[in-house]
């Protein structure tokens, strides 16, 4: 009964499991590498290669190659190539396959029951899609789990024990998140979360690249550089290497050649931090918004603080964190998160064979599982008895009419609050019907959707909606109920009343644009017809 941790990220993905040992470890792909370039390479109407190969030809056929595409999950998104339509789930699919495939190749046993990481930031949408790109992979998605509280578990593991407050610095390819979480034997409990999930160690490369083809233009002006594709993919992957270097040294020459014509460029350390001083001090202003409601919550000292992700071994991060009083260390970055995802999915797939929380585990059983799982019975308890508590990732709430003078305009009225620990429950918070004679209610649902909580319509996003019909004419102002509730899994619940009448609406929000299970279903068939190769 073996279980897989999965961390698909933005830039580069990797599969963990637990060992014979009982310790968690990274499964190699099939170059040998410990991680795969979430890049996906439509070569030909039935095969598909992901990974290394695909990146290095991710400038060369723009149009048949797919990067980054983590950042458009849950949302309404389509490309085609060579005649099929494909949507972020079906692409992240593609990726998961190979990463599942070449994992069962290395082990020698079927990658199934896997647990798939996401950005704490990630609203219901992303979590939704991301769950249904494992299925259409063909994969049993035990859960989905916050990066954070995956690199949380994994220092669990190796820390001295205890219950410690930790703040996670997570700087990835493609996303940002900052989290403050307390460990404890017991429990793995957020405190409060914040992050971009636009934000990431791309966006670096992409400043350095933009820079290389400057200082090759400046020196050899008219040749043409800017629109070569294969110029250009040299430049993307020089500069993603130099930033690498330059966590370790000073300065790195490039050298850039086209058409005959080369240069050297020399980038410091210096230079490229000058180059991305917006893009670091962005990640300052959402660490520090993050200080402040932990602050708010009665967390003000950390334990420790862990840099997770890539990205954030540079050197600037240490050097910000320092300026704001916090004390980082290194928590094995690239690989923490699917290590922890490991973790949380034997866990999760102990608690399966185990009685409903509260319920006390015949020794019979925790020995039969502690024999399937080859690890100790006390363990069996242990981890049967790890709670992980999370939080609201995004604020929710609903649209009203505001007026001024005879003027209208529409904002969202949150009821739901970011970081209200889960499962989660709001009073019911009272409106107003917004015209006299009105016979029905439309009530939308709006999901937070800009990294700051506001009532502008351009910052949050429409999830939802339902009428309340058959009423009769009511004057203005009428009063309604509406009160949120939002369980662990991230399922959200809305219940509006119209007081007068006592007519309600309650809507289980399934997320506009999300894959109905025939298109799932449809999808899995489509991706199953592939060759996928690394």
């Amino acid at each position: 009964m073996a279980t897989f941790g999965i961390d698909l990220g933005t830039t580069y993905s990797c599969v963990a499991h637990i060992d014979d040992t009982g310790r968690p470890a990274i499964i190699k792909n099939r170059p040998g590498d410990d991680t795969t370039p979430s890049v996906v390479f439509f070569e030909s109407p039935d095969n598909v290669v992901v990974g290394k190969e695909a990146k290095a030809v991710a400038k060369i056929q723009p149009d048949l190659v797919v990067s980054l595409i983590k950042r458009q999950m849950g949302k309404s998104f389509e490309i085609s190539v060579h005649g099929q339509t494909h949507t972020p789930e079906s692409i992240s699919a593609l990726i998961l396959r190979e990463l599942a495939d070449a994992a069962a190749e290395n082990v020698g046993e079927e990658v199934k029951d896997v647990v798939i990481t996401v950005p704490a930031y990630f609203g219901v949408a992303e979590r939704n899609a991301t769950r249904k790109a494992g299925e259409i992979a063909g994969l049993n998605v035990l859960s989905i789990v916050d990066e954070p509280v995956a690199a949380a578990l994994h220092y669990d593991a190796i820390s001295s024990g205890g219950t410690k407050t930790i703040f996670v610095y997570d700087l990835g390819g493609g996303t940002f998140d900052t989290t403050v979480i307390r460990v404890s034997p017991e429990e793995i409990q957020v405190i409060c979360t914040d992050g971009d999930h636009h934000l990431g160690g791309a966006d670096w490369d992409d400043r350095l690249a933009e820079y290389l083809l400057e200082q090759f233009q400046a020196e050899h002006p008219g040749t043409g550089a800017a629109d070569d594709e294969e110029f250009l993919q040299e430049l993307a992957a020089g500069a993603e290497d130099i930033k690498k270097q330059l966590s370790r040294m000073q300065s790195r020459r490039f050298n850039a050649r086209f058409n005959g014509e080369s240069s050297q460029i020399e980038v410091t350390r210096e230079r490229f931090e000058e180059l991305t001083a917006e893009l670091l001090q962005r990640t300052v202003a959402i660490t520090r918004r993050t200080l402040e409601t932990a602050a708010g919550r009665g967390v003000t000292e950390f334990d420790d603080v862990l840099l997770v992700g890539g990205s954030s071994r540079m050197p600037a991060v240490t050097a910000a964190l320092e300026e704001l009083g916090l004390k980082p260390r290194m928590h094995d970055p690239d690989l923490a998160v699917a290590k922890g995802a490991a973790r949380y999915a034997l866990i999760e797939s102990v608690k399966v064979h185990l009685p409903e929380e509260g319920g006390e585990a015949p020794a019979a059983v925790v020995e039969e599982v502690a024999e399937q799982l080859n690890i100790p019975a006390e363990k069996v308890r242990a981890l049967a008895g790890k709670r992980v508590a999370t939080v609201v990732p995004r604020a929710f709430g609903v649209k009203v009419v505001n007026r001024q003078g005879s003027r209208e305009h529409f904002t969202i009225e949150h009821v739901l609050r970011a970081n209200t620990p889960l499962p989660a429950e709001t009073a019911p918070q009272r409106f107003g019907t917004a015209y006299p004679d009105q016979v029905e209610i439309s009530v939308e649902i709006w999901e937070q959707s800009g990294s700051v909580e506001s009532e502008a319509l351009e910052d949050n996003e429409h999830i939802a909606e339902g009428l309340i019909t058959g009423l009769p004419r009511l004057p203005e102002n009428s009063p309604i109920d509406i009160s949120f509730q939002m369980e662990t899994d991230g399922l959200l619940r809305v219940h509006a009343v119209e007081l007068t009448t006592g007519k309600d609406l309650r809507i289980e929000v399934q997320i506009r644009g999300g894959l109905t299970d025939e298109q799932v279903s449809a999808a899995r068939t489509a991706v199953a017809r592939y060759h996928v190769s690394a």
